[in-house]
Order: C-alpha cells, then structure tokens, then sequence
C-alpha cells in the first residue's frame, strides 16, 4: 500500500514539473494577463473546498461552485472575442 502511495505522489510531482515547464516555455514571449474578477472569485472558491474538504459535501459543494463560476467566467470571454 505505500509503495502505490508513493508511485501516485511522484507521478503527480512529475505530471506537475512537465506542466511547470510548458507553461514556463508557452508563457515566455506573452504579456501576462490579469485574472477577471470572476476567475479569481472561482479560484478562492475552488481552495476554500480544498481547505475545508474534511466534510465531503462542503468542500465538493464550494469546488463544484468555484468550477461553475470559471465554466460561466469561459463562456463570457468567448462571447467578447
């Protein structure tokens, strides 16, 4: 059982370093952008249920809302484009 553990944890510290790096060799010659108010508010939702994932349906309930909220915040920056 911990060493399938441990083969989770560093396929996800892999996954996130090959992540890092594309974003890091993608992002180079773009200026950064801001995050709307609407992606932030998502963002906060989404860790808030990360932090307070000890009950099940608040934490899945605020990750699920903070999902919502990016999912409306996409389609409202498609429409401008």
């Amino acid at each position: 059982m911990v060493a399938l553990t441990s083969t989770y944890i560093i396929v996800a510290i892999v996954a996130l370093l090959i992540i890092a790096i594309l974003v890091f060799f993608v992002r180079k010659n773009k200026k950064q952008q801001r995050l709307s108010p609407l992606t932030s508010l998502a963002f906060v939702f989404v860790i808030a249920g990360i932090v307070f994932g000890d009950s099940r349906p608040v934490g899945y309930g605020l990750i699920g809302f903070g999902l919502i909220l990016a999912v409306i915040d996409i389609f409202k920056k498609m429409k401008k484009k």
